[in-house]
């Protein structure tokens, strides 16, 4: 699960990353763009692995496969 911040004061966001670290981020937002005003906006959740390749082996594998296809009609 990743984890990102949305400043409330302006439209910066943290990148996505674990919950602390998140919050370090905003705290440090905070602390350069907006001193004096207490930490807020909103916390996205995503619940997909942030480190998951998506569709990219599949990609891979047909690419492979189409390379065999080709290469065994010669």
């Amino acid at each position: 699960m990743a984890h990102r911040y949305r400043c409330g004061e302006c439209g910066f966001s943290t990148r996505w990353s674990t919950e602390s670290e998140a919050g370090d981020l905003a705290a440090a937002h905070y602390a350069d763009r907006h001193p004096g005003i207490p930490l807020g906006g909103i916390v996205q959740i995503n619940q997909k692995n942030p480190k998951a390749l998506g569709c990219l082996p599949m990609i891979g594998i047909t690419f492979l496969l189409l390379l065999i296809v080709v290469s065994c009609q010669r």
